[in-house]
């Protein structure tokens, strides 16, 4: 699921926010929601508020009646036209405003997808980080050497999921895809993005290596040629930059 965080960097008394999100497969999401309502769950709690209020009951009527949809087949799940686990990710990442709100009537449906589509693809790529569940080496990878942090522990790819253990057949993958159709896009842009961050990064972890063995070899000649001058004497790094604005300095270029 397209779940945000902020990460907060305190310095010099000064706060700055960085939002991130991590993205997954639109259909493993997709059946992994529908377990999950399955079992009983509701976002009940969510009030789903866009340009100051709530949607009524005309823009987003619900998909069941009672307290909850526990117990709901997937053909149910996926028959349902309000059911807001379709594109979520795209919806979670735009600007719902830019198209009305939850109003339907706004615009023509095409526009609005195209409006949402563009929306979620420009506010993930100006995100200083983002991460996909498929790549969880590589997540946390980037994650370490955009902020500067180090987990304790190495992430775990899990490839069995409750998902996963869903079996569906190549007509119900192709109809889970269709009603993800804009997911399935915005994810196909993310993974390209997520690749060139990575390899951006790579790259300059590489260069920074391949910097300090030159030093190295610098000061060990300089070193073995002036004996008389402190040879145990250390050379400062004169490397301070901060690898995070370097590195969200390099997303508009993508």
């Amino acid at each position: 699921m397209a779940s945000h965080a902020c990460i907060q960097n305190h310095h010099a008394l000064r706060w700055n926010f960085h939002y991130i999100t991590i993205l997954r497969d639109p259909v493993s999401r997709y059946l992994s929601e529908w377990r999950h309502v399955q079992r009983g769950a509701t976002w009940k709690a969510s009030l789903h508020v866009c340009d100051g209020r709530p949607p009524t009951s005309e823009e987003l009527p619900s998909c069941y009646t009672g307290d909850d949809w526990s117990g709901c087949h997937l053909k149910e799940f996926m028959d349902c036209p309000y059911n807001l686990a379709n594109n979520r990710q795209v919806r979670m990442l735009s600007d719902l405003t830019l198209v009305g709100c939850y109003n339907l009537s706004v615009m023509p449906e095409k526009q609005r997808n195209k409006v949402l589509l563009e929306s979620a693809k420009s506010n993930l790529k100006h995100m200083a980080f983002f991460g996909l569940t498929e790549f969880q080496r590589k997540t946390q990878y980037l994650f370490e050497k955009t902020f500067n942090m180090n987990f304790i522990s190495p992430f775990t790819q899990y490839n069995t999921t409750r998902a996963s253990s869903v079996e569906i057949n190549e007509k119900i993958q192709k109809r889970i895809e269709g009603l993800n159709f804009l997911d399935m896009e915005l994810y196909s842009y993310a993974k390209d993005l997520f690749l060139q961050r990575y390899q951006f990064m790579r790259q300059k972890e590489h260069q920074e290596a391949r910097r300090k063995r030159q030093e190295q070899r610098k000061f060990l000649k300089e070193n073995r040629e002036s004996q008389k001058q402190n040879p145990g004497q250390e050379q400062s790094d004169g490397n301070t930059s901060n690898g995070t604005n370097d590195y969200i300095g390099s997303v508009e270029k993508w």
